[in-house]
């Protein structure tokens, strides 16, 4: 399947609610609490990046933000009966072609150090852990950074 942009009129409820599905089994494993649950639909449907989606309804998505010298992967997310059937590794292939598009060598993003089956993930696909970041209020890091070079 391919990915498409989403356009108004558009479910965006109903793309949100797959968010939080898919990141639904971090509750209670990732501290802090995930920032989703700080954002809204309405959020999601103004994001100044890119929103990505794989199927109507949707299976899977992802936001993309432009950063300085790379490009930003966020809210990877494949709904649960979608899940091993290569719709990660096709954002992400989606997600490097928009780099280079937008002229940006690197595609980055972020994992809770918790999630160490989403990093096993990551490096599969190619990606390096490049750094940690810490969460405010925090001693230890929280979060690890992917790089992967495109």
């Amino acid at each position: 399947m391919t990915p498409f942009q989403p356009k108004a009129p558009y479910d965006w409820d109903a793309l949100y609610a797959l968010i939080q599905r898919a990141f639904a089994s971090m509750e209670g494993r990732i501290d802090p609490p995930s920032s989703l649950y700080r954002m809204t639909a309405k959020d999601l449907a103004t994001h100044p990046g890119e929103v990505w989606v794989i199927g109507r309804p949707a299976r899977a998505c992802m936001v993309l933000t432009p950063t300085a010298g790379s490009l930003y992967l966020g809210r990877l997310s494949v709904d649960k009966p979608w899940l091993r059937k290569g719709y990660a590794r096709i954002l992400i292939t989606h997600a490097e072609s928009r780099a280079r598009a937008l002229g940006l060598p690197v595609l980055k993003l972020q994992s809770r150090i918790e999630l160490v089956e989403n990093h096993a993930v990551f490096f599969a696909l190619g990606f390096k852990q490049s750094g940690a970041s810490t969460h405010k209020g925090f001693s230890a890091p929280t979060s690890l950074i992917f790089t992967k070079e495109v």
